[in-house]
């Protein structure tokens, strides 16, 4: 396989057949499996799939549980193009918030299908540009540590796993690490959230929300600013540390 390497996620097997051909008749992309349940499908996860299908209700567990798990990979996950009939404003907010590279919404056409594909295709290509070489700024690298995507220490080609921030006595004591990476992902560099919507992105209570900010304030993943109204307490916001050239 040379193109970008899909893997289809859902639990009705006619659905998993028909975008599964459908992935294998656009050029460009080849299928490289297709997955019932989201425990198998986190299964077959590994560096030779680029892109999820991935269908929000399955049997096991939900669609929304599936991109948390992604994400607390580290950035180090696939791409995930949600395809599903849900439309609540609930599970979309939550999806988009685990920045997925689109959301289509079930039923849709082979035609439909293939100018999102070739869409993100294009903007895959461009950021893969971007990214090459490109110098990592230090708030970048810190997302980075914080998520254990790299230690320190680490040597060019070592493919061992990287050690958690838990591991490495990274996090406080009531941090868990995969919660950290869901709200690190509901973050973003350029617009500013309030910890009550992360907590809302992340379905977390706001208290909660608010020590792992404080945690990622701290140790400079993200930047904190206060918006002040015409009367009360100013509001605080956050969002990922900007690179200094930015």
């Amino acid at each position: 396989m040379t193109g970008i390497r899909v893997l289809v996620v859902d639990d009705d097997a006619g659905a998993r057949a028909l975008h599964g051909r459908f992935i294998a008749e656009t050029s460009g992309f080849d299928l490289a499996g297709t997955a019932g349940t989201g425990a198998a499908a986190l299964a077959q996860v590994t560096d030779d799939v680029d892109l999820l299908l991935l269908d929000m209700r399955l049997p096991d567990i939900s669609g929304v549980e599936v991109l948390h798990r992604l994400r607390a990979f580290g950035g180090g996950g696939p791409d995930v193009l949600v395809i599903s009939s849900s439309r609540d404003q609930v599970t979309v907010r939550q999806a988009l918030a685990a920045h997925v590279v689109g959301y289509l919404i079930k039923p849709f056409t082979q035609e439909v299908l293939r100018r999102r594909l070739e869409e993100y295709a294009a903007r895959r290509s461009a950021r893969d540009a971007e990214e090459h070489d490109r110098p990592l700024a230090q708030g970048e690298v810190d997302r980075l540590l914080a998520t254990g995507t790299i230690r320190l220490g680490d040597r060019a080609g070592d493919r061992s796993p990287a050690a958690s921030p838990a591991e490495a006595g990274g996090l406080p004591k009531g941090l868990a690490e995969v919660t950290l990476a869901r709200v690190i992902s509901a973050l973003d560099p350029v617009v500013s959230r309030s910890a009550s919507d992360i907590a809302t992105a992340c379905a977390l209570s706001r208290a909660t929300a608010r020590r792992y900010l404080d945690h990622l304030v701290a140790t400079g993943v993200i930047d904190l600013a206060h918006r002040y109204g015409k009367r009360g307490r100013p509001q605080v916001l956050y969002r990922l540390a900007p690179s200094p050239d930015a």
